[in-house]
């Protein structure tokens, strides 16, 4: 990290970018801050504190292209016009991470994967924030890393990271590195190669050394593949739902989950917070990072126990007259609705629908088959989701709210029945976010 002057180019003025500016100002870089949108009220105020210079609605290419460093939100493709004239000019393009990385003391967990990664950065830090470890956690979730290094000092911190802030990293390393799953996604991102994306979360593992880990999906034959090719120099901890391993976690025949890490750790998957098969790898990714931490067995299993899961992810709302109604509204693609299915145990009402993002719905074809009862679409144009299950399931409904599908879900349940949101779709025609869809959807619950 040498260079000439300190001129910094901030890209993007949301959660990453207002940290990545109070970071560099606190190490003296001459910091530009540009959003080619308009900057919501609540990053004004952080601006106005930090008494930098900004703009909103446009990119001054004579600024950017002055800095001896850009930082660019994870929003912003490569592709993006200003990025590669940047490239063009030779000048370093990283993510916030990367940056925070130059200054960050605290040994770093981090975790990615197509899915579930959200669920899990969050319960390896409830397991460690439990058993007293001084640890924060960020990234994709909750506050900027950048940030939380220029006003914390924690021993160690949990990183959720997409593919898009992995493109950006460099000379970053995880002390621990969890790899959940591949499965396609954001393609549009990668010129519709798998194989582009795949590199791109195999970052991960970039820059580790022997004394580092790598927990991952040993049931993954895509990433068992990837492992062979890249002969990762780290300590290997794999996990799986059918094989029993000598380092790493498994599911044993007595349906418990075993961690062999240290010395032995085992615990009845039925008494596990979070229910269904991705949640039990999510949960043995969770406890064999804990383990190499050395965190108490108790403590370990009562966290396990008790976790509540994070908001919009396979969230219950409430049961109204028997019928339970279910938000996983963070579940933007097939996978993740795939999940979500997988793990209903009762006759499932289901609501589904938005931007598609390309999805293949054949995926879902057996689950729905055999665990749905009726279709809700919520969601501007539904011809591609009628037509997936319109041979499969009678009926069929469409809404325009979150109001009208909750109506619909709540007349075609019955008692001891479920009504699932888990769209597989993006949220923007008709919700502002995922999170504004699943704020609604239960807003609706509780009007019932």
């Amino acid at each position: 990290m040498n260079f000439k002057s300190k001129n910094i180019a901030i890209l993007g003025a949301g959660e990453s970018g207002i940290g990545t500016a109070i970071l560099a100002k606190k190490m003296g870089w001459n910091i530009f801050l540009s959003d080619f949108g308009s900057i919501p009220e609540k990053f004004r105020e952080a601006i106005a504190e930090l008494d930098i210079r900004w703009e909103e609605n446009q990119h001054t290419e004579l600024e950017i292209l002055n800095a001896d460093l850009i930082v660019k939100s994870p929003g912003i493709p490569e592709k993006a016009g200003i990025i590669q004239k940047a490239f063009e000019k030779q000048i370093p393009v990283i993510s916030e991470i990367e940056f925070g990385g130059y200054y960050n003391k605290a040994k770093t967990i981090c975790i990615t994967g197509s899915n579930g990664k959200t669920t899990t950065a969050s319960l390896t830090y409830h397991i460690l924030k439990n058993a007293g470890v001084n640890v924060g956690l960020g990234g994709n979730i909750g506050q900027s890393f950048a940030k939380q290094v220029a006003e914390e000092n924690f021993d160690w911190i949990v990183l959720e990271l997409s593919s898009f802030q992995l493109d950006g990293m460099f000379d970053f390393k995880a002390d621990i590195a969890v790899l959940l799953n591949i499965t396609p996604d954001h393609l549009d991102r990668y010129e519709y190669n798998m194989q582009n994306y795949v590199d791109s979360k195999f970052r991960i593992i970039q820059n580790q050394t022997n004394n580092d880990w790598f927990i991952y999906n040993f049931d993954d034959a895509l990433i068992q593949k990837e492992i062979e090719k890249r002969s990762p120099v780290s300590q290997q901890a794999p996990f799986s739902l059918t094989t029993e391993l000598n380092v790493g976690g498994y599911v044993n025949k007595a349906q418990q989950i075993t961690i062999n890490i240290k010395d032995q750790f085992t615990m009845s998957i039925h008494d596990l917070a979070l229910k269904g098969k991705h949640n039990t790898q999510n949960s043995l990714a969770s406890s064999i990072t804990s383990r190499i931490l050395e965190i108490r067995k108790e403590a370990v299993r009562e966290s396990l126990t008790d976790f509540v899961n994070v908001e919009h992810r396979l969230e219950f709302v409430a049961k109204v007259h028997g019928i339970e109604f279910i938000n996983d509204s963070k579940a933007t693609n097939v996978n993740s609705t795939w999940f979500a299915l997988e793990s209903m145990e009762k006759p499932t009402v289901w609501i589904v629908g938005g931007v598609d993002k390309g999805n293949d719905y054949s995926e879902l074809t057996e689950l729905v088959s055999d665990k749905v009862k009726a279709i809700i679409c919520l969601g501007e144009n539904n011809a591609k989701i009628k037509e997936a299950f319109g041979n499969i399931i009678e009926d069929i409904y469409e809404a325009s709210s979150a109001m009208e599908a909750v109506a619909y879900g709540y007349r075609l349940a019955k008692k001891d029945e479920t009504v699932l949101l888990s769209p597989a779709c993006a949220s923007f025609d008709l919700f502002e976010n995922y999170e504004h869809r699943g704020n609604e959807f239960k807003k609706a619950v509780r009007a019932l």
